[in-house]
């Protein structure tokens, strides 16, 4: 009886295209996200090549939507972007600087980065003195530390926490002062004292007061003004073993924090 070669029944699939590997007809390869079937039998010659290979299926466009047929690959190019649907289609927002946040603008608008400053500390500055020092009696504002701040942004809060330690004798009455970038903001005349012969005394307290209108380094002092002429808190500033043998080196120390609301 005479033998019938019926050929293949049915396609070969082979996986990706390799280049050393020896085709015949009916087998299946991927290449370069499409399909080919070798029609002739072929080793080293590219699917692309129509004297060996008939397409089956092509690659579709990368990153296609689907819907509108735009090509995601073409909208967003850049490491951080975002991409989002406006009226018409698919668009791309950029990358926000350091810090910022994504808010959606509701049914309608499209989102935008916003800066998460508020209602936070921008700033914070502390600056110590460990420096025994006479006082002179004066009725006259008198510095008792004074340093810089750097300033974030403008027209900001600043809260200003100070503690001082004082000793020897001294009575009358006087207040904290507190200057920044060339304005002076006074305590209120709280501080009532009286002759407590030689020991020590702290001064603890804070201010809120308005920055400047401008960023950058600003200058700043503190100290007291007396009530009374000729007068002073006490007579030593930061006392330490010297003034008695059972203290070690006191310290004042001042801490500005710059807030935004």
């Amino acid at each position: 009886m005479a033998t019938v070669n019926l050929g293949s029944i049915k396609f070969k699939w082979k996986g990706t295209y390799a280049g050393g590997t020896a085709y015949t007809i009916d087998d299946v390869v991927s290449y370069n996200g499409s399909s080919y079937i070798c029609i002739q039998a072929s080793t080293g010659n590219l699917p692309t090549d129509t004297a060996y290979f008939e397409q089956m299926s092509q690659k579709g466009t990368d990153g296609t939507n689907g819907t509108d047929g735009t090509d995601v690959g073409t909208v967003i190019t850049t490491q951080g972007d975002i991409l989002y649907r406006d009226g018409s289609g698919l668009q791309k927002l950029g990358a926000g600087t350091s810090g910022q946040l994504l808010q959606t603008n509701g049914t309608g608008a499209n989102p935008s980065w916003v800066t998460a400053d508020a209602g936070k500390t921008l700033q914070l500055s502390n600056a110590k003195q460990s420096t025994r020092v006479s006082l002179p009696s004066t009725s006259a504002k008198t510095s008792l530390m004074s340093g810089t701040h750097t300033q974030v942004k403008a027209n900001t809060k600043l809260l200003v926490h100070y503690r001082f330690p004082f000793w020897a004798e001294a009575s009358g009455s006087s207040r904290v002062y507190f200057d920044f970038d060339g304005t002076t903001h006074y305590d209120a005349w709280s501080w009532d004292y009286s002759q407590f012969s030689v020991n020590t005394n702290t001064w603890s307290g804070h201010f809120v007061v308005d920055a400047s209108s401008s960023t950058g380094s600003k200058n700043w002092v503190i100290g007291w003004h007396s009530n009374s002429t000729n007068s002073q808190p006490a007579s030593l500033f930061c006392p330490n073993s010297s003034d008695d043998a059972r203290l070690g080196q006191t310290v004042a120390e001042v801490t500005i924090q710059e807030l935004d609301f």
